[in-house]
């Protein structure tokens, strides 16, 4: 199980990544259209910097929904490796069996 306050941060992250986004798009473009002058351009990455970092989406961290677990997480399912097999062998998810020969 995974600290609280680690898994709130990264709740907190994934609010400012929403908050933001509009503006980090719009202020993105600004910065990579080349038909405006270098100045504006500029100007739009040192707005750009001046977001609060955990406003990026690269920040957020991929965690296990039940245990927090931030790594061996399958995108998919949103769960990390342990609590896929334990769910698997107790047959809670469809489709999915433990395999044996």
């Amino acid at each position: 199980m995974a600290k609280k306050s680690s898994t709130e941060k990264n709740k907190r992250r994934v609010g400012l990544v929403k908050r933001y986004a509009k503006k980090r798009v719009a202020l993105k473009e600004l910065a990579n259209n080349m038909a405006l002058p270098p100045e504006d351009r500029f100007a739009a990455r040192l707005k750009l910097a001046e977001l609060p970092r955990n406003s990026s989406p690269t920040r957020i961290r991929n965690r296990c929904e039940l245990t927090g677990r931030p790594r061996g997480n399958y995108r998919k399912v949103k769960m990390c490796r342990i609590k896929l097999r334990e769910l698997a062998s107790y047959g809670l998810i469809p489709g999915m069996v433990k395999s044996s020969w």
